[in-house]
């Protein structure tokens, strides 16, 4: 047991500092968003007095301007061959666009900045991950992959717990906190221009005259498969608002539900790191398996539960799935795009990946109005099971031509 915590410590210390950085980058951009993100519905409606459909139009066209903007951004970085310019251009217009929140004092100034603000994250997400990619030795890919979703994925607890903290010293006087949050995204701009260097292999330039999104066909069987997994996934997991929304389902009071993300992340960041450790040393598919096996039975006890303990036991195990399989994904992505088109791969991966958690939450939603609680967690099993056959049918195929994964990609 010793030996496997040294080793763990070592591959720590082992990571190059820019992952170290883009992780923290990651980290401070996202408590800034997440600080503001949480407090926003409720600002839009009581203060702003905008409707329950404006609001959900100005998250959809926001996290719509993302995805598209990260296909784009991606092949961009690879024609260009500077993901680092790319990714700082992002965050620096996440950061710039952060007072604009506090001094709103109209729905369209706020549709404004969240639009630019979501521009900002497509920008930078695609060629940021391709950096990773590029800066992470082959043999600690799966460890700098988790490393940056695990602090990543800090913050996703750290800002709403920020905001409410603040909300309750400052009696709940919104500009206030919205100006607090500008903070930590100037700090995560900074970062990215000062603390991370771009490797010589991802900024020689290219020898193209222009840009193809052709060039995407170019990307490989096994990259295609890690993106069909990737969408059924996504289908079977929907968006955690469904989490929140089975907590109160159950009775769990307006005040506490807060708790349950909270107790998901938590999970999520503490287990990232190791599934990338783990990863590396012993092989991708295992993790894998592992991390889809776990929702299902998330799913399953999400489904019937009817007591707050066991809610939470399932909230732990969906964020113990997040841990073993974002990561992965992400690094698998990694391995099967050739480095001249990761960005371009990052981009269609993730662009996949968001059109399937709009429709999975869409249908999720409408299985909840019609039939309840129940049947949406147990659709998701069924999606869970069927990603998990297509991976096992995935890993069998390659396995017979001398591509499998775990054999190419899983170890040094």
């Amino acid at each position: 047991m010793a030996n496997h915590v040294l080793s763990a410590s070592t591959g720590l210390r082992s990571l190059p500092r820019g992952i170290w950085a883009l992780g923290f980058v990651s980290m401070f951009m996202d408590i800034s968003s997440e600080m503001i993100h949480a407090l926003l519905p409720m600002y839009l409606v009581s203060i702003l007095g905008a409707s329950m459909l404006t609001v959900g139009f100005i998250e959809g066209f926001a996290e719509a301007a993302a995805m598209i903007t990260k296909v784009f951004s991606g092949a961009l970085s690879d024609w260009l061959g500077r993901r680092k310019l790319l990714a700082a251009v992002g965050y620096g217009l996440s950061a710039v666009t952060k007072p604009m929140f506090p001094l709103a004092t109209t729905i369209e100034w706020v549709v404004a900045a969240r639009f630019l603000d979501r521009v900002g994250k497509g920008v930078r997400g695609a060629p940021r991950d391709a950096l990773v990619a590029d800066l992470a030795p082959a043999h600690l890919r799966g460890a700098s992959f988790g490393l940056r979703q695990s602090l990543d994925t800090v913050s996703a607890s750290l800002g709403p717990l920020a905001a409410l903290g603040l909300m309750l010293f400052t009696r709940d006087n919104y500009a206030i906190v919205f100006w607090i949050a500008v903070v930590p995204a100037f700090i995560a701009l900074a970062l990215m221009v000062f603390g991370v260097e771009e490797p010589e292999r991802a900024a020689a330039t290219p020898e193209k005259s222009e840009a193809h999104f052709r060039d995407a066909w170019r990307l490989s069987g096994p990259f295609w498969a890690v993106v069909g997994v990737a969408v059924v996934l996504t289908l079977a997991r929907f968006s955690e608002a469904f989490l929140v929304l089975r907590a109160q389902n159950i009775g769990l009071s307006v005040a506490i539900v807060p708790a349950v993300m909270v107790v998901m992340n938590i999970a999520y960041a503490l287990s990232a790191y190791p599934a990338g450790v783990l990863s590396d040393r012993f092989g991708r598919q295992g993790v894998l398996i592992g991390g889809i096996g776990v929702l299902v039975f998330a799913d399953l006890i999400l489904a019937f539960t009817t007591s707050v303990p066991v809610l939470l036991a399932g909230a732990v195990f969906w964020g113990l799935h997040m841990g073993l399989t974002q990561g992965l994904l992400a690094t698998l992505v990694a391995d099967t795009a050739p480095p001249d088109l990761r960005g371009t791969a990052f981009g269609v991966f993730n662009l996949a990946s968001g059109i399937a958690m709009l429709i999975a939450s869409v249908v999720a939603g409408a299985l909840w109005d019609i039939y309840g609680p129940v049947a949406t967690f147990l659709a998701g099993a069924v999606f869970t099971a069927v990603a998990l056959i297509g991976l096992l049918v995935m890993l069998a195929r390659f396995a017979k031509g001398n591509k499998n994964v775990e054999s190419d990609y899983g170890h040094d």
